[in-house]
């Protein structure tokens, strides 16, 4: 029987990665998630981390995800994946807000 691999994520992870656009041109033009992907973000962090002054939330996301023990390529591909599904349901609440405030 196969162990199962879990983690986490909060909204707050999400905001992270919007915050420091962590996922922005980590994918090369063939899209697939390995295991250089996940080092090449953690190296993107590391960077962060030493060259600029962040705040506790990169930090924490580090710690709750990037670096957790079971975070390996096709975890850090579902988290793509739910960030991307996170992202659609921003833009459907705010046209819905903006609907509301027109009064359509």
């Amino acid at each position: 029987m196969k162990a199962s691999r879990t983690m986490t994520i909060e909204e707050s992870h999400l905001r992270t990665i919007e915050k420091y656009a962590l996922f922005s041109e980590l994918l090369d033009s063939n899209g697939f998630v390995d295991e250089n992907v996940l080092e090449k973000l953690r190296l993107n962090v590391r960077s962060l981390l030493e060259n600029s002054n962040v705040d506790g939330d990169l930090l924490k996301f580090c710690q709750d995800v990037l670096f957790h023990n079971n975070m390996k390529a096709f975890g850090l591909h579902q988290l793509i994946l739910l960030y991307i599904d996170w992202e659609k349901g921003k833009l459907t609440e705010q046209d819905a807000d903006q609907k509301a405030e027109e009064g359509i």
